[in-house]
């Protein structure tokens, strides 16, 4: 059973505010969450940094440590969440409430419970027993451009062997997921009267060209790259929004068109920036439309951690499940560039996540705490 503890917790961390957006009348401070986990961490023993991210005003990372070695555990999670339509929820979406054994709240799912239960997990342990360290690490604007993540790179510290991120995965591991990666493309030509083409340089027509060649070209890298790990086991390229021109009898000046593609794990994400770039120049070469290529944020490389990784053997020893792979993109890549082999491991379920009405079910918060003890003993103690 859980200590009367818990549920007053994750309680606490929903009611919190943490909303991330690239929208600034969305976008909130992760303070008040990062405050309730420093003051919860350092009453169970553990270290606690609270970490200012350059650039970035009211956001910040924290990193919970206990224990010294050259192993050792981390278990990190996001902080924030992803904005939310009120009119949607049955009920406050900061206020957790529990109705057919499930509990509601903005981050139950996604993730903000998950702290709560690795402090569950660690109740009654005493730290100065430790073999290995056990770090908890927080994060902030995962949701949006990660910049918490990102900027643990630039402090090059090593915090640990193996880590698990708790995001929502109905508590099996997994060890591999598709990178992310956008792109905005603009072609420029000249107005003029609809009735003389001459007039002018139509950059929806030239658009027409582009949309032919990306596709030819998601075509090719579907050919030579698969994955049968993988639900949809080619990368994926979408279309997904197009503008150009503002009126019937106008030869249109500008057309714009933003793409998001899904590479597979092993496909370098400023190579394929790159090959795109290549082929968009040399189709409109020689045309008298001029070509724009806009990347609005770095992008999430893809993930994988090999089948037999200690933390991917361990962790599909205490689930039961053979680490399988997602469609989404998480931190993981970041904490794998700071040594570390790591694995998505969680409680709740993406099919709750970013969703009016998110719940994590009461069945699997036991389940969870079990297993965060196991991985604990296994790299800790």
């Amino acid at each position: 059973m859980s200590t009367p503890a818990l549920i007053p917790m994750i309680e606490q961390l929903i009611a919190a505010p943490s909303v991330s957006s690239i929208s600034p009348q969305w976008d909130q401070s992760n303070e008040q969450v990062i405050q309730h986990l420093a003051d919860w961490c350092r009453s169970a023993g553990f270290q606690v940094e609270v970490l200012p991210i350059p650039g970035h005003a009211s956001k910040f990372n924290l990193v919970a440590s206990a224990g010294k070695g050259p192993g050792g555990l981390v278990l990190s999670g996001h902080t924030d969440t992803v904005p939310y339509d009120e009119q949607r929820w049955q009920s406050d979406p900061f206020r957790l409430v529990e109705r057919d054994n499930r509990l509601y709240g903005l981050g139950t799912s996604d993730m903000k419970a998950f702290f709560a239960l690795v402090l569950e997990a660690v109740r009654g342990l005493d730290l100065s027993q430790l073999k290995q360290p056990l770090t908890l690490l927080a994060t902030a604007d995962e949701e949006s451009n990660m910049c918490g993540a990102q900027s643990l790179l630039e402090t090059n510290r090593r915090l640990g062997r193996y880590a698990v991120i708790g995001e929502p995965t109905g508590l099996k591991p997994v060890r591999m997921h598709k990178g992310i990666s956008m792109e905005i493309i603009r072609l420029h030509g000249r107005s003029g009267h609809s009735s003389n083409p001459a007039l002018g340089v139509n950059a929806l027509e030239g658009m027409y060209r582009v949309i032919g060649d990306i596709l030819a070209w998601r075509d090719e890298l579907q050919a030579r790259h698969k994955n049968p790990l993988f639900e949809v086991e080619v990368p994926t390229l979408n279309l997904g929004h197009i503008h150009g021109g503002d009126n019937p009898n106008r030869i249109c000046a500008s057309c714009e068109l933003q793409i998001d593609l899904r590479p597979l794990p092993g496909m370098v994400l400023q190579d394929l920036h790159d090959e795109l770039a290549q082929r968009l120049e040399r189709l409109m070469s020689g045309s008298e439309l001029r070509l724009e290529i806009i990347t609005p944020f770095p992008g999430i490389p893809s993930m994988e951690t090999a089948a037999d990784s200690e933390i991917v053997r361990t962790a599909e020893q205490l689930t039961g499940h053979t680490a399988s792979s997602v469609a989404f993109g998480t931190e993981a890549p970041y904490l794998q560039q700071l040594g570390m082999e790591t694995l998505i491991l969680g409680p709740g379920d993406i099919d709750q996540a970013h969703q009016p009405n998110e719940f994590i079910g009461l069945e699997r918060i036991q389940p969870m705490v079990g297993l965060l003890q196991g991985l604990i003993r296994r790299f800790c103690l």
